[in-house]
């Protein structure tokens, strides 16, 4: 920690008071008979009870049980148990049902609770609370804390700033190995998990980082400047997380320091922080495939997951419609030949499921920079010999099916035909859509379905039916 009135003094971040040691923590048995035996306790205001049931639970398996309980029963369990409540469980909520309980808890245990936590877990439970409630709670903190919080808080949502951890351990240059070990193992307020002690100038500029099996492994007499080891790999604290991840996982990195505008440390990110990035960004894409709000959590109200997911339907039902469209140009045909308003579903529903399987390849290569410019080129041309492979291959099947149904060679050839035509389109659709859509600054895992979808439909039953009035007129 930096002492202001001593410029030699080691630097670090200001930090909240440690949490205080818990037991190790044990699987919850959060069946039926717990779930009702703490509720049970709640009602009757046991904290004996209470604190017994909850004792060396995980967070994670905490915040379990909060969502087990009836709502009512969520703030009031964490008002009994106060202090020994950890405020970490909190970020393992669903967002809607950790508002609810913050909402309902009064600003002084909040701010009361964050206090006690790591920095970066406190502004992940605040952020999503409005203005008035993050300021009343921050309002209530030392000044400190408040001002490393509102700092955070400052940057961007999903940035760097918003993830790091501004308790670290930096000191200056011509501190020597003996002295940083002494002042670690003395210094109250120090982060509970590190695993570097970063260098700083006088400025608060980085230098660089010491690894801690190289500063357990150097004499005690040799100067931090002398074994410091320059960071490649330094955030800037406005960095977008989902590229910050990225660089994690490609360089295996276990922390990173975060640095400001002025090139000044304020936090770092460990991999911790990252594994909640990776896992947040592939569940945001996944539901974005499927029409559905990347922020869409089951504790969500039925109207906010109507509204939601209502442009996605209105999208669908226009490309349905122009669908729709196109069989009405070929209703003639369609009445000389029952047979094929039979066949024609099958032509644009094997196309749908090509451009799916084409989409969902692109569209997660483009979010992982896999597909690039350089390369674009060439995964364009294999997706399209994949349709064309595939669509020789199936309208081989199809055409021997159709005959053998229905006796009718010509038939079997036009739907071949159309099947070969289909998902070749579908395969340039599936590609190309979310290649053009990032280009527009769209984010095609949002919006390349119901474009695809109208490409596969409109183009299989245009084809088929095309084909075949052309075939039997």
């Amino acid at each position: 920690m930096r002492d202001e009135n001593d410029p030699g003094a080691p630097a670090g971040a200001p930090a909240p008071a440690a949490a205080s040691a818990r037991p190790d923590p044990r699987p919850a048995e959060l069946d039926d008979a717990f779930v009702a035996a703490v509720s049970a306790a709640i009602g009757r205001g046991d904290l004996a009870t209470l604190r017994e049931q909850v004792e060396g639970l995980h967070e994670a398996d905490l915040a379990a049980l909060l969502e087990a309980l009836e709502p009512a029963e969520r703030p009031r369990l964490i008002e009994l148990l106060g202090a020994d409540f950890d405020f970490t469980a909190l970020t393992e909520l669903d967002e809607t049902v950790r508002v609810q309980i913050l909402e309902e808890l009064p600003a002084a245990t909040v701010a009361q609770g964050v206090s006690e936590i790591d920095s970066d877990d406190a502004v992940y439970i605040l952020e999503d609370l409005d203005d008035a409630e993050k300021q009343e709670i921050l309002g209530q903190l030392p000044m400190l804390a408040r001002a490393s919080l509102q700092r955070s808080l400052d940057y961007p949502e999903e940035s760097a700033g918003r993830r790091m951890q501004t308790e670290f351990i930096a000191v200056p240059p011509f501190w020597t190995v003996g002295q940083t070990l002494d002042y670690i193992g003395e210094t109250e307020g120090l982060p509970e998990t590190f695993f570097e002690v970063f260098v700083v100038d006088a400025t608060y500029r980085l230098t660089g980082s010491v690894p801690l099996d190289r500063l357990l492994r150097t004499r005690r007499g040799t100067k931090l400047g002398e074994v410091v080891t320059p960071d490649r790999h330094v955030v800037k604290a406005t960095d977008d997380q989902e590229d910050v991840a990225r660089v994690f996982e490609r360089y295996n990195l276990i922390s990173a320091p975060v640095v400001d505008e002025a090139e000044r440390l304020v936090g770092v990110l460990t991999v911790d922080d990252i594994v909640d990035v990776i896992q947040e960004e592939a569940d945001e894409d996944l539901k974005a495939l499927g029409g559905v709000a990347g922020d869409e959590e089951l504790s969500d109200s039925v109207w906010y997951i109507a509204k939601s997911r209502f442009t996605w339907l209105l999208l669908n039902l226009v490309a349905a419609n122009l669908a729709s469209f196109v069989i009405s140009l070929f209703s003639g045909e369609l009445q000389k030949m029952v047979a094929l308003a039979v066949l024609m579903p099958i032509v644009a529903s094997q196309g749908g499921n090509a451009g799916t399987q084409t989409m969902t390849v692109a569209v997660r290569a483009l979010a992982t920079r896999e597909l690039r410019a350089s390369n674009a080129g060439r995964v364009v041309a294999r997706e399209l010999l994949v349709g064309l492979f595939n669509g020789v291959a199936f309208a081989v099947i199809m055409a021997v099916v159709v005959f053998a149904r229905f006796g009718v060679i010509d038939l079997g050839i036009v739907i071949a035909l159309a099947m070969v035509i289909n998902l070749v389109a579908a395969a340039l659709g599936g590609i190309l859509i979310p290649i053009a859509l990032q280009k527009l600054n769209v984010d095609p895992a949002v919006s390349s379905g119901p474009f695809v979808t109208t490409i596969t439909d409109v183009v299989g039953f245009f084809a088929f039916l095309g084909i075949a009035a052309l075939w039997f007129g």
